[in-house]
């Protein structure tokens, strides 16, 4: 089968469950929104050496096609389970860090800088996906998630003495 469908050459795409909708619709909005913040983490992986640093973001980019596939209309729903992973890795990265007592610039080494970039799409995606009112759960995990690329991208950037983390 071909990736060259045509069938989205007059602007409608089709949902799971075989529902077109226009490809302004708020789903395909939030769910694509949600696939660049996965290749956004794909680029930010290309720096990151730290290897339990990259098992996490991995499993994040397959939560990420989760919510957009639960966006589109599939069964797969992302889960507390999933969002509390995430919240525990956050918790672990913070104790080896100071305290932060200032507002950090998004600035840094190649994989810090990734991180903050993946950090703001992922607050775009946040915002995209309200109107949709998805499973609330969806909202938590993002919420989250950009909570931890931050904590990541401070990692990264302690690497880097020159740099405020």
């Amino acid at each position: 089968m071909s990736i060259v469908t045509k069938t989205g050459d007059k602007g409608k795409t089709t949902l799971f469950g075989g529902k077109k909708v226009s490809k302004t619709d708020p789903r395909i909005e939030a769910y694509g929104t949600a696939d660049e913040l996965n290749a956004s983490i794909g680029c930010a992986l290309a720096y990151i050496k730290n290897s339990d640093s990259k098992k996490i973001l991995n499993q994040v980019q397959n939560d990420l096609f989760k919510i957009g596939a639960e966006l589109a209309g599939a069964k797969k729903k992302i889960t507390a389970k999933d969002t509390n992973a995430i919240e525990q890795e956050i918790y672990r990265i913070e104790k080896k860090l100071p305290t932060q007592k200032t507002f950090i610039l998004p600035a840094g080494n190649q994989s810090a800088t990734h991180l903050h970039l993946a950090r703001t799409i992922c607050r775009r995606t946040e915002r995209r996906v309200l109107p949709c009112k998805p499973n609330p759960e969806i909202i938590r995990y993002l919420n989250r998630l950009g909570d931890l690329l931050f904590i990541y991208a401070r990692m990264e950037n302690k690497k880097d003495e020159a740099v405020r983390y």
